[in-house]
């Protein structure tokens, strides 16, 4: 109980931001109809999501985070960031240690969405 089971990106230019992230994790999406916005759900290997016509404007730049920020697990975050840049993303933090336990850092969709990668790794410094 009490665990996270769906989360929602939103998205000022949908099919731009699709592209974005089948490139980088290989996500696929499918369209839901009968919804009173654009809607596409996200399937992943574990985890539902949705990405979904940003509904108001795009926050401003360095204004923090006003939600919860998911990170996604990754088998080599330095392979992962390269897709991520490669792709148009940025980087919003670079990668760090989280001591015994994981690399952690946090990325910039093409929408300026935050979104963190984590590769598990109990020797990192």
């Amino acid at each position: 109980m009490n665990n996270i089971v769906y989360f929602e990106i939103q998205s000022s230019d949908l099919s731009r931001d699709i592209h974005f992230y089948q490139t980088v994790f290989g996500w696929k999406f499918t369209q839901v109809e009968g919804l009173p916005i654009e809607y596409y759900q996200i399937e992943t290997e574990n985890m539902s999501g949705g990405l979904l016509k940003r509904p108001a404007g795009i926050p401003p730049i360095h204004c923090g985070t006003n939600a919860y920020t998911c990170s996604v697990l990754v088998e080599n975050f330095d392979e992962t960031s390269k897709k991520i840049l490669q792709a148009g993303g940025q980087v919003a933090m670079a990668k760090f240690a989280i001591p015994g336990r994981c690399w952690q850092g946090y990325f910039l969709d093409l929408d300026q969405n935050t979104f963190g990668l984590v590769e598990a790794d109990e020797k990192a410094q």
